[in-house]
C-alpha cells in the first residue's frame, strides 16, 4: 500500500511548548549531551591518545558535528548505511567496526568510489580469503584491521594465538597490507564496580598491544591499535600503545551506564516524552502512550542492582518521580508502577500529564525516532535535529 499521505518531515518548530508536541517524542537535552562530550574529550586528551567517536548512536550529523566540528573523521560506525550518510557529509576516514561479509562488497566499492577511506575488520583466514579474492578479481585495495578478542566477549581472535599470525601472513601474501587491531571490550558493561572496568580497560590495552607487538615482529606495519567501549574508554588509567580510542554511547548515556556507575543518572541526555492516557488503579498503574516500541524492549537494568523496568519516569524537568518506573510495556502502552510493586505507593498522575522516561539503553530507544526534540537550559525546545535508523 503506498504511503503517499505519510510526512516528510513532521519536526516541530523551536520554541514549540512540550505540551504542544505528539507523543511519544524523543527529548535530547543539549546542555547534558555537550557536557557528557567534554568529560570524554578531556579524559582522552589527558591520556594522550587519539578519538574516533562511534556514531552509530546518535546517527546524526547534528550531533556528531559536536564531538567532531567541522571535521572529516574520523569516526566509527556498525552499518554501511552510517558510513554512507556521514560520507554525504563530508566523512572521509571512517571504520566499520563489524566484520565485513562478501555481500557487502559492493557497498564497499561504492564508498571507495566517493573517497572514503573505508577500514574494514575481519577475525578469520576464511573472510580474509574472501577479500582476497574480491582484490583479485577487482583490483581494489582494502585497509584492514583485525579483530582482537580483548574479553570473551564476542567475536575476534585471541592476541596471543596462532590465528593472528595466520590472518596476517594470508593478507600481505594477498597484497593488503594489516592496517593494524581493533578490540571492543564488551565485558565491561558486565564490571560489577568501577575498580572492575579500570582492570577491564588495562586487559584491553594489553590484549591489542600484544597483538601489535606479534604482528610487527612478523613483518606487518600495523600502525593502528584501537580499542573503546565507554567505560573503558572513561576508566582506563593508561593507554600506552594504543593509537585510537572509539566510543558512542557517552554522548548521551543510559540507565544502563548508570548501573554501573559509569554515569550518574542526571547525566542521561535522552528520554522519552509520554502522555497519561488512562489509569488502573486496582493495579496501582498509570498508562501511557509510550510502550516498547518507543522505549524498546531492552531490559538491561534486570541483571544489574537497582532493576529499573524499561525506564525511569521523571517530571518535565527530568527528575525522577517517587520510585516510578516503566514496570511494563506493550506495543504502545506504557504501563507506569511503583518500583515497591504496591498500588498504594503510586502517585495520581492525571490524564493528560506528560511524563519523560529515562531509557535503558540510549541506542535501542532513539533508534524509533526520527528527530531528537533538542531542549535548552530552561526547557525550551530549540530546534528539531534529524536522526536516522535501518542498514
Amino acid at each position: 500500500m503506498p504511503h503517499d499521505n505519510l510526512p516528510i518531515d513532521d519536526a516541530p518548530q523551536a520554541g514549540t511548548a512540550l505540551a504542544q508536541l505528539e507523543t511519544p517524542a524523543l527529548l535530547l537535552d543539549e546542555a547534558r549531551m555537550q557536557r557528557n562530550i567534554e568529560r570524554m574529550r578531556s579524559r582522552l586528551q589527558a591520556l594522550g591518545v587519539a578519538f574516533r567517536p562511534h556514531v552509530k548512536t546518535n546517527k546524526s550529523i547534528d550531533v556528531t558535528r559536536r564531538l567532531l566540528p567541522g571535521g572529516t573523521g574520523p569516526i566509527t560506525v556498525s552499518t554501511l548505511l552510517e558510513a554512507d550518510y556521514f560520507a554525504g557529509h563530508g566523512f572521509t576516514d571512517i571504520l566499520y567496526a563489524v566484520c565485513i561479509a562478501p555481500n557487502k562488497l559492493a557497498h564497499v566499492a561504492a564508498l571507495q568510489d566517493r573517497s572514503v577511506r573505508l577500514s574494514l575488520i575481519l577475525d578469520s583466514v576464511e573472510t580474509a580469503r574472501l577479500l582476497a579474492d574480491e582484490r583479485q578479481r577487482s583490483g581494489r585495495a582494502f585497509e584492514v584491521l583485525i579483530e582482537i578478542d580483548s574479553d570473551g566477549h564476542r567475536s575476534g581472535v585471541k592476541p596471543d594465538g596462532p590465528e593472528l599470525l595466520e590472518i596476517a601472513r594470508f593478507l600481505e601474501a594477498a597484497g593488503i597490507p594489516v592496517k593494524g587491531v581493533m578490540t571492543h571490550a564488551g565485558s565491561s558493561y558486565d564490571s560489577p564496580t568501577v575498580e572492575a572496568i579500570r582492570a577491564m580497560a588495562e586487559q584491553e590495552r594489553a590484549a591489542t598491544v600484544l597483538a601489535a607487538q606479534r604482528l610487527r615482529a612478523a613483518g606487518s606495519a600495523c600502525p593502528v591499535v584501537s580499542v573503546g567501549s565507554t567505560p573503558t574508554a572513561l576508566f582506563a588509567e593508561r593507554l600506552d600503545g594504543v593509537t585510537e580510542v572509539r566510543a558512542g554511547v557517552f554522548v548521551f548515556f543510559d540507565l544502563f551506564m548508570a548501573g554501573i556507575d559509569v554515569c550518574r543518572v542526571d547525566d542521561i541526555a535522552v528520554s522519552v516524552l509520554a502522555t497519561v492516557i488512562g489509569h488502573r488503579p486496582d493495579k496501582g498503574w498509570t498508562l501511557v502512550d509510550a510502550g516498547w516500541m518507543a522505549m524498546s524492549r531492552d531490559r538491561g537494568t534486570a541483571g544489574q542492582r537497582v532493576d529499573q523496568g524499561y525506564g525511569v519516569v521523571c517530571d518535565l524537568q527530568c527528575r525522577p518521580i517517587e520510585d516510578l518506573i516503566l514496570v511494563g510495556a506493550n506495543q504502545e502502552h506504557g504501563i507506569i508502577g511503583h518500583r515497591s510493586g504496591r498500588p498504594d505507593n503510586a502517585p495520581h498522575l492525571p490524564v493528560g500529564t506528560q511524563v519523560r522516561i529515562l531509557p535503558n539503553h540510549a541506542c535501542a530507544t532513539a533508534a524509533a525516532y526520527r528527530h531528537y526534540q533538542v531542549l535548552g537550559p530552561d526547557g525550551a525546545l530549540l530546534a528539531s535535529w534529524p536522526r536516522f535508523s535501518g542498514w
